[in-house]
């Protein structure tokens, strides 16, 4: 496991309750965990772009925790991304869900595409969010899975140009539950499942390296 990582985010790893999820979940984290592991064995860079409809909300809570946990376990060469069908902004609930789950992120661009470092650690390069087009510049053009987390997003792209594979992995909309008073805990929930899903892939990889 990684030495350094922030006390409170390494706390909320070693809660995660992956022997929760349904064998029939398993089966669809199966492709990304192939697809990593394939690229692990040869030495390959892991680029993965996690994409959905806005790049607000879920795409960016799947960027954030996979690059987080891929540390955590030690699998080398991972570089997450994210994007959306269209660009918006990262929604602030993602961010103040973030910092309460232990990160440290500050805003170094604003706007109203804000842009933010996140960092897990004090050592590592902090991950860089903001939303972006999942083909814009910032993002890598081939080799790479692209990793669809909304339906929306799955259904209205058919084909992702240089994805070397596709994968729906797709969670529920933490955007319904805005403006309600358990927006919050729904948004916790929805990190949480994602956290727990990223740390169940990354727990399978056999590093051989």
């Amino acid at each position: 496991m990684k030495k350094g990582i922030y006390q409170n985010i390494e706390n909320t790893i070693l809660s995660l309750e992956t022997v929760k999820i349904s064998v029939d979940r398993q089966l669809v984290l199966q492709s990304l965990i192939n697809f990593i592991q394939e690229k692990n064995d040869a030495n390959k860079i892991i680029n993965i772009n996690f994409i959905c409809t806005h790049n607000s909300r879920r795409s960016h809570l799947t960027q954030i925790w996979a690059q987080t946990i891929a540390a955590y376990f030690n699998v080398k060469n991972v570089v997450c991304y994210s994007g959306g069908t269209e660009a918006t902004a990262m929604f602030p609930k993602v961010v103040e869900t973030l910092k309460k789950a232990g990160f440290e992120i500050e805003e170094i661009s604003i706007g109203t595409n804000p842009i933010y470092a996140v960092k897990y650690d004090d050592n590592s390069h902090p991950i860089i969010g903001f939303s972006k087009k999942y083909d814009a510049e910032f993002n890598p053009k081939k080799e790479f899975a692209a990793i669809m987390t909304c339906s929306q997003a799955d259904g209205g792209c058919p084909y992702i140009i240089g994805a070397e594979k596709r994968i729906a992995i797709t969670y529920d909309d933490p955007k319904l539950f805005d403006g309600k008073e358990n927006q919050s805990e729904k948004y916790e929930e929805r990190s949480l499942q994602i956290a727990t899903e990223m740390c169940y892939v990354f727990s399978k990889i056999k590093n051989v390296n």
